[in-house]
């Protein structure tokens, strides 16, 4: 095969670049200024490798080097992939890669179509391929796996290639239709051994294909950057086009094309060169492309418009019916008769022997924005918004088009060469849409909430944000996982609206830098901010950092996102001049060396924290000794302190007892759950508890590994009249008899400040139940709240409760004795402590043997009482007989 002869067809002009067909490959090629393609694996690759990420043409020659014999392109539009194939064929001719092959056959189905078949593959290659001579042919077809065939546009074929459907032929001389012959060359029947490298577009894979699919990607940002350079002589304008393009459209899954680069860049230089403001939207942008377009043709205004409202009906016929061409007559149908000269901007025209011309729009974006245009020209044409969405539903950005449309300033214009837009039109469409956001925001689906956050960003209006999203809107909805474009549109939201109560990203698996950095305004105007089981990057915590301290957040979650010290450390900077309150990173892979990063934010004046919670994290004694550095400084602001599961023992006490009495702490609320700080940690607290300078009002021992010899360091503290502790929690430590009765002296004790407290699963007996009977109608007790629930005491034992619940000394609200083994003997007294207590509002129930015969008793004394909110029933040996007399009640919870 003649190389030479390779390498002048492949350089020889073929048509003409235009503003929606993207750049001829052959000035790409001549101009040293094609730029390789990405696959879909760089997406992956992008957040873990500095460059050479995996290319299109390193995946071609990677697979063909193997035993591979097919290769399939796949990618939309404009992706490159033409471009991609006649340079990979050229480098051959050019002796650079691919030498095993002796021939390299490029056809392209747009050409394949226009010859009149049936033909023999003999004669394809000698007549229609025409660059090898008639003495070499034998050669070729006797060594196949020399032979490497390049199909551009599969997706053109217009017979099915299915082998299924086929009678495939193995006669490299037999005459047989284009369908026939490449579907019996991909099969392999005809010159078995080949090998083929196919382009498609994604819709047109074919599913019986084998061998190696590779997803075309096309350009990342450091591809377009390339681009942009090589588009613009000068490197500050090269350098502002891209940066304007990848603020305002390079969230678009269509910015990785080079279609779509070559028409950005030609259009913003258009409007560089006439100092005209660059658009902020994808719609906007679609207004400047239309305009440069008929500006172009120089037709009348009726003609203009007449010309769209033909594009219009073409489009609505394609979107609908799922066509890609469309033929002679059917152009006429649609009002095209006087204006075919006029469609080449716009359509893409090729010949077919068989049916003659057939169009198709260059642009499927360009096809949506015409449909959506001429439903604002002719309202005979539209049977109102809602229908024209539901007919189109593939058309993606059909709604987000109209809206934008529908506002003045974006339509002004194309007014101006269309003629004036159709009020009705207008008014249907902002009828539909104020109507159908309403219902949607009222909802809870993120998805319905994005689309209409989408349209909103592209109507470009703050008074109609405003005007949508009012205040039964549920925007606190999670809006976790979003897309780029998703972070773009909520985040325009937000800023029209000034503030954000809540904004919660919860579940969101990859919050990238570029989303980070894209919601970082709306962040900043959140007063809390949900972020819990999120995946942050390294590079989106500078922008959670930056809102903090610049912004409104209050309240930050990041609960089990698991950050880890590093990207805390970061985070803490933006702590200095924070609004923040309340900082939740349980569950986050902290260790001790971030203690000392967040105690030197509770020593900073500024600092605004007054809640921290730490639990599951594997801080260790030495981690809250140096948190406690930071509690002891006057600036310190902290109130509540969640320590729970921090792997603490008594050696940490000491340091945190010493904070607490230092005479800076405002310290309200420690949470110690399920750490081992045992008797000697108890002991340690229980003097600060004591000391005149300590203002703990909550402390939870819960699951401390305690036992009853701590309660004499407890009672010593309780009774204390510079104690101050109001909620104390210790359940689930064995404390015993002995250990619980030394408790009740302390609460019997006349100024005890004890109203809530926690003896769950502490091994209590029925003498315990009686002191604690005994002090809730001592008259003294403060208690309002008493759980001594898994202690089996039995109906004997929780006796003593009701009783004194009966009693009018008694203060108690809430009182839990789940799982004390009791029975339906009880319910008379239950019922009676009920009717005559003045306080109690909630009992808990659960987890007991009660039956159905105790049923109609207790929902009747709910429904006596009105001052009892609720009674937890569950878990008792109820059988569904009575189910329907249990929902009479809508406070019992069974």
């Amino acid at each position: 095969m003649d190389k030479d002869a390779v390498q002048t067809h492949i350089l020889k002009p073929k048509g003409m670049s235009t503003l929606l067909s993207g750049e001829l490959p052959l000035n790409v090629i001549n101009n040293n200024r094609y730029i390789s393609l990405l696959t879909s694996e760089a997406q992956a690759a992008e957040r873990h490798v500095e460059g050479n990420l995996p290319s299109l043409s390193n995946a071609i020659l990677t697979a063909l080097s193997g035993k591979v014999k097919t290769v399939s392109l796949v990618g939309p539009e404009g992706s490159g992939k033409t471009t991609a194939l006649q340079k990979l064929v050229l480098d051959w001719a050019q002796g650079k890669h691919l030498q095993n092959f002796t021939a390299v056959f490029h056809l392209q189905f747009r050409e394949l179509n226009n010859i009149n078949w049936p033909l023999s593959l003999e004669t394809v290659l000698l007549h229609h391929h025409g660059l090898i001579q008639h003495d070499s042919l034998p050669s070729i077809l006797q060594n196949p796996e020399d032979v490497l065939f390049v199909f551009d546009d599969l997706d053109d074929c217009i017979q099915s290639l299915d082998p299924s459907t086929q009678t495939l032929c193995s006669n490299p001389s037999q005459a047989v239709s284009l369908s026939c012959l490449v579907a019996s060359l991909l099969h392999g029947s005809l010159l078995k051994g080949a090998a083929f490298v196919v382009a498609t577009r994604t819709t047109g894979f074919p599913k019986f294909l084998g061998g190696t699919r590779v997803e075309v990607l096309g350009f990342l940002k450091p591809e377009r950057e390339a681009y942009f350079q090589g588009f613009f002589t000068d490197p500050g304008v090269a350098n502002k086009a891209l940066q304007h393009m990848e603020r305002t459209l390079g969230f678009y899954d269509i910015a990785t094309t080079p279609r779509f680069c070559w028409t950005v860049c030609s259009i913003y230089k258009s409007l560089m060169d006439a100092a005209a403001k660059l658009p902020e939207t994808i719609s906007q942008l679609y207004v400047d492309i239309l305009v440069h377009l008929i500006q172009m043709l120089s037709l009348s205004q009726n003609c203009n418009k007449e010309l769209v409202l033909a594009l219009g009906r073409m489009a609505s016929h394609c979107s609908r019916d799922q066509h890609l061409r469309c033929k002679k007559e059917e152009m006429d149908a649609f009002g095209f008769q006087q204006l075919l000269t006029s469609v080449g901007v716009f359509l893409q025209v090729d010949e077919e022997r068989s049916s003659g011309p057939v169009f198709s729009f260059r642009s499927q974006m360009m096809q949506e924005f015409l449909l959506a245009l001429s439903f604002f020209l002719d309202k005979s044409m539209s049977e109102g918004a809602e229908k024209v969405l539901e007919k189109h539903k593939g058309a993606n950005f059909l709604g987000m088009f109209l809206s934008a449309l529908s506002e003045p300033t974006q339509c002004r214009p194309l007014e101006t060469l269309l003629g004036r837009f159709d009020p009705d039109q207008i008014m249907d469409f902002k009828s539909w849409f104020k109507s159908s956001s309403e219902t949607i925001l009222k909802g809870c689906y993120k998805d319905e909430h994005h689309r209409c956050f989408h349209l909103l960003h592209q109507a470009q209006s703050d008074s109609l944000v405003k005007e949508i999203i009012t205040h039964s809107a549920r925007l606190g909805i999670s809006y976790g996982d979003l897309s780029l474009q998703d972070c773009v549109a909520l985040n325009y939201v937000i800023t029209c609206l000034g503030e954000m109560k809540l904004l919660s990203l919860y579940l969101t698996r990859n919050l990238t830098e570029e989303k980070a950095e894209r919601l970082a305004p709306a962040m900043s105007l959140s007063h809390n901010i949900n972020l819990s089981d999120c995946s942050l990057s390294t590079g989106a915590v500078p922008h959670l950092n930056s809102a903090l301290s610049r912004g409104l957040i209050e309240e930050l979650n990041l609960s089990n996102s698991h950050i880890g010290d590093v990207k805390l450390k970061v985070l803490c900077s933006g702590l200095r001049d924070s609004k923040l309150r309340h900082l939740n990173i349980e569950v986050c892979t902290l260790t001790e060396a971030s203690c000392q990063d967040l105690a030197w934010v509770l020593t900073l004046g500024t600092s605004q924290l007054c809640v921290l919670n730490l639990r599951w994290n594997a801080i260790g004694d030495q981690g809250l000794m140096k948190l406690c550095r930071g509690l002891q400084s006057p600036h310190c602001k902290l109130q509540q302190l969640v320590l729970q599961a921090n792997e603490l023992t008594a050696l940490s006490m000491e340091a945190l007892s010493a904070a607490l009495c230092s005479g800076h702490s405002e310290m309200r609320k420690v949470d110690l759950t399920n750490n081992a700080v045992g008797e000697a940690g108890v002991q340690a607290l229980c003097k600060s508890l004591q000391h005149p300078l300590c203002k703990l009002q909550s402390l939870n021992f819960f699951a401390n590994e305690l036992t009853g010899a701590c309660c004499s360091h407890l009672m010593e503290a309780l009774m204390s009249e510079n104690c101050s502790l109001s909620e104390l929690e210790l359940s689930v430590n064995d404390l015993g008899q002995e250990g619980a009765l030394l408790l009740c002296q302390a609460l019997s004790k006349p100024g005890c400040p004890i109203e809530t407290l926690g003896l769950k699963r502490c091994e209590l007996t029925e003498l315990v139940f009686k002191n604690l009977g005994s002090v809730l109608t001592s008259g003294t007790s403060k208690l309002k709240s008493l759980n001594v629930g898994i202690h089996k005491v039995g109906n004997r034992g929780v006796k003593h409760l009701l009783d004194a619940v009966a009693h009018p000394n008694c203060l108690l609200e809430e009182l839990d004795v789940e799982m004390t083994d009791l029975t339906d003997a009880c319910v008379e007294d239950l019922c009676a402590a009920i009717r005559a207590s003045r306080t109690l509002k909630s009992l808990e129930l659960r987890n007991n043997s009660l039956t159905d015969a105790s049923v109609p008793a207790l929902v009747q004394v709910m429904q006596d009482s009105p001052n009892m909110l609720e009674m937890c029933l569950k878990y008792n040996d109820f059988s569904e007989d009575v189910f329907d007399m249990l929902e009479e009640c809508n406070r019992i919870r069974y």
